[in-house]
């Protein structure tokens, strides 16, 4: 009897502790909130008030799990999630019931299915497509669907050698990004497309010109294909890259060219480029150094810039275009940009890619420059739409990165990703295995073309580079459909 009698005054002395020391803690943060003059809502509501920005940041996690509908959520919903997640671990992707897609939305491409699709022995695989037959080394790209650009320092040491090891899997390229060249680009053995961004990172001097010694090291390796100028990116038009100084360890800033721990930020254009003229002389003398073919990626911002680069392009004949064109959209992502740009700058890729599309085969040059569409094109519709519409080859960052386990956790900037991708912390590193990731990043590849051969054989063509703007309609504001080549009409050549 006197245990118990002892045991029960103890935890009446505990109990007292903890409410004395939860008033005293309660006590401290109302002197402190009621003080501080940063925030009015802790001011006026001590204690209180630092609810609120605890649900704030608790409602991203809630929404995501619990509350958001599989096709609400942005930048990516659920579904379109899934639909990589599934395809990475190699599952299929049937579903059962019926589409929760809202058909109904404005802008909504639809296929047109064919009465009589061709049958298993009437249609092929899709072709290899070479480009810059005029280069010294052309390049023959044997997938439509390729890995967009995404520099080492943007994402870590682990997400580039098992994007490196899947793509030379899935037979498709890799563009290294801005970042420059890393020996984990090199791993895999892929092809690999080298960005040449605007601070020329990975192949400038001292002073941040192009260095052409440099460039010729890295043509010099074999698997590095074509070269790409990079005038700007969809979820940043106008503005340069931007690394934050905690992801810049000893390796990258040699890699890059840059000083340790210090925010590198690009400058927002190439600086020795002024007009088209200027862009068109640095990509003829990037073809000259290396050999390969180089073309340019960019974000469009209106028809008339577009129709000034290949007015520039007339006046010095064919041979001085690009070897191909990357178009990203505006709705393009990144690892760091300001707000009002990923919001409201730069055109749609749904708008940009039929404008660029139908000036180059106006000015006659279809087989000449080959279109590279990005920005958001992650599942195989999206993909099949922009094959249709003219785009000769397709790029995805953010499919990639859902295939490498991205929970789209939107903390890219922050050194923090709690999945390993965009982060040089090695304790979130280590959840990210090179040996499973590279099989995920190869699955996902192959189904986006497997599901997009599908669409173009439900269309009643041999493969998806025949697919043409007569095979999709797309949702008006009344609710019917009408042809893409309706409302995108091929324009008449320019004499």
């Amino acid at each position: 009897m006197g245990v118990v009698m002892y045991a029960l005054q103890f935890l009446a002395v505990l109990l007292v502790g903890v409410i004395g020391l939860t008033l005293l803690v309660v006590l401290v943060f109302a002197i402190v909130d009621r003080t501080q003059t940063s925030d009015a809502i802790r001011r006026n509501y001590p204690v209180l008030g630092r609810f609120r920005g605890l649900f704030s940041t608790l409602g991203e996690f809630f929404r995501q799990y619990f509350f958001a509908m599989d096709r609400e959520e942005l930048p990516f919903n659920r579904a379109q999630r899934e639909w990589v997640k599934r395809s990475g671990e190699g599952h299929g992707n049937t579903v059962a019931f019926g589409s929760t897609r809202n058909t109904g939305i404005v802008g909504t491409p639809l296929f047109v299915n064919a009465p009589f699709p061709p049958v298993d022995d009437q249609f092929a695989s899709s072709e290899p497509k070479v480009i810059g037959a005029g280069a010294r080394i052309p390049y023959t790209a044997t997938s439509f669907f390729n890995l967009s650009g995404m520099s080492y320092g943007a994402i870590s040491k682990p997400a580039v050698r098992a994007l490196s090891r899947g793509a030379k899997r899935a037979g498709i390229w890799m563009n290294t990004g801005e970042g420059g060249l890393s020996p984990y680009h090199l791993e895999g053995g892929c092809d690999i497309v080298f960005q040449i961004g605007t601070a020329k990172y990975g192949v400038r001097d001292a002073d941040g010109q192009l260095n052409e010694d440099r460039l010729r090291d890295v043509a010099a390796h074999e698997t590095v294909r074509m070269f790409e100028i990079k005038l700007s990116q969809g979820a940043k038009p106008g503005k340069g890259g931007i690394l934050p100084g905690s992801k810049i360890t000893p390796e990258i800033a040699a890699i890059r060219g840059i000083p340790v721990g210090q925010d590198s930020i690009s400058p927002n254009r190439h600086v020795e480029v002024d007009d088209w003229t200027d862009l068109l002389n640095m990509i003829a003398r990037v073809r000259e150094v290396t050999g390969k073919p180089t073309g340019i990626k960019m974000c469009v911002g209106s028809e008339d810039g577009v129709v000034g680069l290949f007015e520039a392009i007339a006046q010095r004949g064919a041979d001085a275009a690009p070897d191909f064109i990357t178009l990203d959209g505006g709705e393009g992502g990144t690892g760091a940009a300001p707000m009002p740009l990923i919001d409201l700058v730069g055109m749609s890729i749904r708008e940009a890619l039929p404008i660029v599309a139908n000036i180059r085969n106006a000015y006659g040059l279809r087989d000449r420059i080959a279109l590279v569409a990005s920005g958001k094109l992650v599942n195989p519709g999206d993909v099949a739409w922009a094959l249709a519409t003219g785009a000769d080859f397709v790029t995805s960052a953010r499919g990639f990165m859902f295939a490498l386990g991205c929970i789209q956790a939107l903390k890219c900037n922050r050194n923090t990703c709690p999945t390993g991708i965009t982060t040089h912390n090695p304790r979130f590193q280590a959840g990210l295995v090179v040996e499973s990731k590279e099989l995920r990043v190869a699955a996902y590849a192959k189904e986006i073309v497997k599901e997009v051969e599908t669409i173009a054989h439900s269309v009643g063509v041999a493969e998806p580079r025949l697919m043409r703007r007569t095979h999709v309609r797309v949702v008006q504001p009344d609710g019917r459909t009408i042809l893409m080549s309706d409302l995108w009409p091929q324009a008449q050549p320019v004499n």
